[in-house]
């Protein structure tokens, strides 16, 4: 058991550390249009050679979304390199893997492009005390005031 709460901690204080849910939904959205690719539907458009271009923007974004990822540095190119990949599979990939995958690598680069590293994660429960320690510091000092 206890092993098991040093990896969730260690894998807290990784995600903490970069843009996870932008690299994630990137990543999924890539994912979900390469999966869309694939579907045996005659609504499938293939533009290119072989129709390369409705495979090679959908591994570009799930690529983009893993660099996100384990390279957070450079995330400002990533994400931007991202949203117009994921927008480029509007017209190659199946409107986008059907809208969805679109969605998703937009909305990621977005959140990716927006992370902040200096920014302490939240933290709900101190808020919380520190709430209700601010709230027994003002009526301890109302009632100081008080005459006795």
């Amino acid at each position: 058991m206890g092993e098991r709460a040093g990896f969730r901690s260690a894998f807290r204080r990784w995600r903490a550390d970069r843009p996870f849910w932008g690299g994630m939904l990137l990543a999924l959205g890539g994912a979900e249009i390469l999966l869309t690719m694939k579907a045996s539907m005659k609504v499938v458009l293939h533009v290119g050679m072989q129709g390369l271009a409705g495979y090679l923007l959908p591994a570009l974004m799930l690529l983009l979304g893993l660099l996100v990822l384990f390279n957070p540095a450079q995330r400002l190119f990533y994400s931007i390199t991202g949203v117009l990949v994921s927008l480029g599979s509007w017209p190659t990939s199946n409107l986008g893997g059907f809208i969805v995958g679109l969605l998703l690598g937009v909305a990621g680069s977005s959140l990716a492009f927006g992370w902040l590293p200096d920014q302490e994660p939240r933290r709900r429960r101190q808020r919380r005390r520190l709430r209700q320690g601010e709230g027994a510091a003002v009526t301890g000092v109302q009632q100081a005031g008080e005459p006795a």
